[in-house]
């Protein structure tokens, strides 16, 4: 539902009409909305909003005052940057920042210890960014569509994560330091610039690896178990003595917000690398993928 530009610090026409249906709810996606009004910020019980492809380049620091906030989606706009006050939310667990314009993120991202699910794909990052590496909650970081050419060392920090989605981005080597992710469940590296795979024998976890459009001559060296999306890969999966795994089905993410982050990762949910393409809404809702 399209929702009209008002004035500043007013809440946009139709958002009272969705407050008195007594859900913690606000969608203001797709109309014009520069700037958020003074008066969502307001709304001390929110608990999820979304405010997708409006235009919007700025975020108050008032947004700190959405202290009961869960899901926060902002993708698909033109902010630049994001306030300290959006990492002083304490309850938030789903972000979603895709195709924006960000450079980096604030050294205080750390500080959002409830976070478990961040898309921060279609944006402008060169650097791993480093508040991540504390975020022990995290279990799905998608980075695909940036501009990162390198990994830090200290990735394995993250012991949370489960799956990751590099795709479109500048590798030319696989990052040693995921080498070291043994809990990973889901890894997306297409459209990369990879000439070659180690053995993968260490990611014990590993459930989804997709490398399509990479200039390598075959498939990595993997366990069985795992499902390979790109050159050789049907192939190699073909030669298994166990039946070929199936790829995880498709989901849109709006029908599962409810649902435990864990259970999602855990169970037989889709995968961006085999679901829609990125950049749209449903393919940034798409679950984050399968499990144990």
């Amino acid at each position: 539902m399209g929702v009209a530009e008002s004035t500043p610090d007013a809440l946009p026409s139709g958002a009272e009409e969705q407050l008195r249906s007594g859900e913690q709810q606000l969608e203001l996606s797709g109309g014009r909305l520069r700037r958020l009004p003074g008066a969502v910020c307001a709304l001390s019980r929110l608990q999820k909003l979304y405010v997708s492809g409006t235009g919007l380049r700025e975020l108050p620091e008032e947004i700190e005052e959405l202290r009961e906030l869960r899901i926060l989606a902002l993708d698909s706009n033109k902010l630049e940057r994001l306030p300290d006050g959006l990492c002083r939310l304490p309850r938030l667990t789903r972000l979603y920042l895709g195709g924006n314009r960000l450079l980096a993120l604030p050294a205080d991202f750390a500080q959002l210890q409830s976070l478990r699910c961040l898309w921060i794909e279609g944006n402008f990052l060169r650097r791993f960014p480093r508040p991540l590496l504390r975020l022990a909650a995290l279990q799905s970081l998608q980075m695909g569509d940036n501009r990162l050419r390198a990994l830090p060392a200290e990735l394995p920090r993250m012991t949370g994560l489960r799956g990751l989605w590099l795709y479109g981005n500048r590798f030319e080597e696989f990052p040693p330091a995921l080498l070291r992710m043994g809990r990973l469940h889901i890894l997306d590296l297409d459209r990369n610039r990879l000439g070659g795979f180690p053995d993968l024998h260490p990611l014990r976890a590993l459930r989804v690896f997709s490398y399509d459009h990479n200039p390598v001559t075959g498939p990595p060296r993997v366990a069985d178990t795992v499902f390979l999306v790109g050159e050789g890969a049907v192939e190699r999966m073909a030669e298994r003595d166990e039946p070929t795994p199936r790829p995880p089905p498709r989901r849109a993410a709006r029908a599962l917000e409810d649902e435990d982050e864990e259970d999602l990762l855990g169970g037989s949910s889709g995968s961006r690398a085999l679901g829609p393409p990125a950049g749209s809404r449903p393919a940034l809702e798409a679950a984050p993928g399968p499990g144990t």
